[in-house]
């Protein structure tokens, strides 16, 4: 548990609130539908919160910390307490991860270069 003593010297988590929430919630292995009948809202509301189209109210924000088992600060500023380190967090788990991410950037960036060669492709044929 963190010292309130010494929040300020902690390097704050630097995601977003949705990327906070979000890895709270898959701590807690609750999926969305889950928390949102926990929380009383629509899944939708519990999926805005996770990708930072919108924010909870005030007042289920303690609630949320409840659920998730991490404090306030941490889900609005990054500091504090943050869920418990899990299963997923091993570095094997963290390589599959990076590898996945790498492919998804390749792909990317093949999309990228077609769409481009379409778009050039228009260009000269409206000249």
């Amino acid at each position: 548990m963190t010292d309130p003593e010494n929040i300020l010297e902690e390097s704050p988590d630097i995601d977003t609130f949705g990327g906070r929430f979000s890895r709270a919630l898959d701590a807690c292995e609750l999926d969305t539908d889950q928390f949102a009948r926990r929380m009383c809202v629509k899944p939708g509301t519990v999926s805005g919160w996770e990708n930072d189209r919108s924010m909870p109210n005030f007042h289920r924000l303690n609630k949320i910390a409840g659920l998730l088992g991490v404090s306030i600060a941490w889900l609005l500023h990054g500091v504090g307490q943050g869920p418990a380190e899990t299963e997923a967090d091993k570095p094997e788990d963290m390589a599959k991860q990076l590898s996945r991410l790498k492919f998804l950037h390749a792909q990317t960036g093949q999309l990228i270069s077609k769409l481009q060669l379409d778009l050039d492709r228009l260009a000269a044929a409206d000249r």
